[in-house]
């Protein structure tokens, strides 16, 4: 099972032939350096040459999740069979590389003003969209505007109601100007529905599968199918080494893992942890795994009754056995929750809150507290959140029952689930992506006004708090105020986080990867076409 090394036999320096050029005279004098003998370094060298890149094929990629209300407006994007596309076929100003860390997309570098409020971002020159079109200032202006404007009913509105104003500064130079200041700016410019639209010239986008990215699309079936090919014009180097690549949709997790093992397709996104292991086993095939901040959530809306009353809440909260779902559901593949979302892996994580734990007892004292001797919900639910999601459902109603709470299940179809049972029914299961730092996921689900703000959360000190945290350059003050705001959604929001999953995912062992992987989505953060190669 592969994590964050690739191949722990191979030395880091030898490593660097599978993500960079390096020729055969500078790898031997590396490994004579380190003490190999002339034929140690010689069958080393073989090793390492036989995984580097190289280009060709078609790689057949599995997404475990799709829909057929699937939009190519980044704006309303939320399956991640999108999200998936969003990364392929276009790109963002800045991305989260293969080593976890902040590195330049479209964007060559950026610098800001002392008080973090003025940002200018340089540009890529030469780089065009896949129709032709050159890509500028113009489209980088136009796409931001795009997500400001309320009309658009942008998902990432909120997070950028922070900017006061953005021109261009000539053909390669984009000027933001911001309300407060905000140390993270560059990394907001990562999430993946700020992907660059090419604009039509008067100030507005247009909204088609046209990019920059890696591929370009030639036939999609929303829901169901995508058909693309190598954009011959892409930007970077060493990178995009398939022909081709076609997408599948398929929700049920046997018929994704059957078709891996008979070798039907290359890749999938997401793998039923219940035969992972007997997956793994298998001849010709490899599993992969990467640490994330992606997270399960358990929303309750707190504009609706029950779930208007704390106590309710905390109820339902001690109600949850988290340690069950992470021993059966996810097999033991995820850190447990504490009801906030910013995880371990996150920067200014408070790992000294205490750690809330199942407790029939403190249930039941709350729902006395709120007025109640018992409690009966429906709770809606999936596996298009994460597989098992219906299982997980069931393991909690079983787990509430100890405290008086009668928990109906009622079984969504996995089609249509984000569009018509998440953030519309008063209590369902949901799954967040990993996002890099806490900012953009408290901006993007916990603000007053944040667009997806799944449990209807408003607090106006969590508000202050968040912009004062933006704007906080010294590095202690943030974390302490960072760790107030994971107390107050543990303690006061409508929302239950019983774990922060580890991406598993599974390929057929033609397919390689360089020796690490990015954990802000699966499949190496959804750049397995752009940074994967057959051998």
């Amino acid at each position: 099972m592969s994590g964050t090394i690739r191949d722990p036999s191979l030395p880091a320096w030898a490593g660097e032939l599978m993500t960079g050029p390096i020729d055969r005279r500078n790898f031997m004098e590396g490994a004579l350096a380190t003490g190999l003998t002339a034929a140690a370094a010689s069958a080393l060298w073989s090793k390492t040459a036989t995984a580097a890149p190289k280009k060709g094929g078609t790689l057949r990629v599995v997404m475990a999740d799709g829909a057929t209300s699937d939009s190519w407006d980044p704006a309303v994007t939320n399956t991640r069979y999108m999200i998936h596309m969003n990364h392929v076929n276009r790109n963002m100003l800045t991305e989260i590389n293969s080593e976890n860390t902040l590195a330049p997309e479209l964007a060559t570098s950026w610098e800001a003003s002392d008080d973090a409020v003025t940002w200018s971002f340089e540009l890529q020159q030469g780089v065009e969209f896949h129709g032709g079109k050159p890509f500028g200032s113009e489209d980088v202006v136009a796409t931001m505007n795009y997500h400001r404007n309320p009309d658009t009913g942008s998902a990432v509105a909120s997070l950028l109601a922070q900017i006061d104003d953005i021109k261009a500064d000539g053909p390669n130079r984009v000027t933001i100007t911001l309300k407060s200041g905000n140390a993270d700016l560059p990394y907001l410019m990562t999430d993946y529905h700020l992907c660059i639209l090419p604009s039509d010239g008067e100030g507005k986008v247009i909204i088609n599968p046209d990019g920059t990215g890696a591929y370009m699309v030639e036939a999609h079936e929303p829901g169901v199918r995508t058909k693309l090919k190598r954009n011959p014009n892409f930007f970077k180097e060493n990178t995009a080494y398939f022909d081709e690549a076609v997408f599948t949709s398929v929700s049920d997790a046997t018929s994704r893992q059957t078709a891996l093992s008979s070798n039907d397709i290359d890749i999938i996104d997401e793998v039923d942890l219940k035969t992972v292991d007997l997956l793994g086993r298998m001849d010709g095939v490899e599993i992969d795994q990467a640490e994330s901040a992606s997270y399960a959530s358990l929303p309750m809306r707190m504009d609706q009754p029950p779930f208007d009353n704390h106590d309710v809440r905390m109820a339902l909260k001690y109600a949850m056995d988290r340690e069950e779902w992470i021993r059966k559901i996810r097999r033991g593949h995820a850190t447990i929750g504490n009801d906030h979302p910013v995880g371990p892996v996150m920067p200014f994580y408070a790992a000294d809150i205490e750690q809330r734990a199942y407790d029939p007892d403190k249930a039941k004292f709350h729902l006395k507290q709120a007025g109640l001797s018992s409690l009966k919900v429906d709770f809606h639910a999936a596996d298009a959140p994460f597989a098992g999601g219906v299982d997980a459902a069931v393991l909690y109603k079983e787990a509430a029952k100890k405290a008086g709470i009668e928990i109906n299940v009622i079984r969504e179809p996995n089609d249509g689930y984000w569009s018509n049972v998440w953030n519309t029914k008063p209590f369902c299961l949901a799954q967040w992506g990993a996002r890099p730092t806490p900012d953009m996921i408290l901006s993007l689900v916990y603000a007053s006004d944040a667009t997806w703000n799944e449990s209807a959360f408003k607090d106006g000190h969590f508000d202050k708090l968040l912009v004062e945290a933006r704007a906080e350059l010294d590095q202690a003050k943030r974390a302490e105020l960072y760790r107030e705001m994971q107390i107050i959604i543990r303690d006061d929001c409508g929302v239950i986080v019983p774990f922060f999953k580890s991406y598993v995912y599974a390929r057929r062992s033609n397919v390689e990867h360089g020796p690490s992987l990015t954990g802000t989505w699966p499949l190496d953060g959804y750049k397995a076409l752009e940074r994967w190669w057959f051998t």
